[in-house]
């Protein structure tokens, strides 16, 4: 999956993977990026996990969603489901 960063001025937007829809009104997504290492030129695969606002539970996993930053909802959810 590509990782699109997109800026505005409400915050960056991500897209991913859910990974875990376990929780209420909380979603996991995983956001793979391939970046080239800056010393050593190396392709490095590197994948990381954010909590996002999910409200009602709309999504399940394995859907591929767009996440947008935003105020601090909790201690780990700083990012809510844009689509």
């Amino acid at each position: 999956m590509e990782n699109k960063v997109e800026k505005n001025n409400k915050g960056k937007i991500l897209k991913g993977v859910i990974v875990s829809a376990k929780m209420k009104d909380s979603i996991v997504v995983s956001i793979d990026s391939f970046k080239k290492h800056p010393k050593y030129g190396k392709f490095i695969n590197k994948q990381n996990k954010i909590m996002a606002h999910d409200e009602g539970n709309k999504h399940k996993e394995g859907e591929v969603v767009e996440i947008i930053e935003t105020r601090p909802i909790s201690k780990n959810k700083k990012f809510r489901v844009l689509s």
